[in-house]
């Protein structure tokens, strides 16, 4: 299974996984507590059961940069261009906006 934290604002507001059954997001409970949350995506809202999908979620996928910058991406580490996964976890850690991903750990607890 891969697993991201996915940050609004330097906040986690919830959690992106990949395993055989497709891809899953699912907002942290903390974050649902708080005042006002902000959900990640108007196609993603703020909701407390997890939202699946067999392909990568689109306002995810749309993260992932095209053209060129793509082309230096896959080129210099290496990445498959049809692992969208792989590639959200290692070109959106600083994305421009609000939304950021961030690579967990296997050995990490979530």
């Amino acid at each position: 299974m891969i697993k991201a934290e996915i940050k609004i604002n330097n906040t986690t507001a919830g959690w992106l996984s990949q395993d055989e059954n497709g891809y899953h997001f699912i907002y942290d409970p903390a974050y649902l507590e708080t005042n006002n949350p902000e959900p990640v995506s108007l196609t993603l809202p703020v909701q407390e059961t997890p939202f699946n999908s067999k392909v990568l979620f689109p306002f995810f996928d749309g993260l992932i940069p095209e053209g060129w910058l793509l082309d230096i991406a896959e080129k210099n580490w290496k990445l498959n261009p049809r692992d969208r996964m792989g590639l959200l976890l290692s070109c959106c850690k600083d994305c421009i906006g609000a939304v950021s991903v961030h690579p967990i750990n296997e050995k990490e607890k979530v």
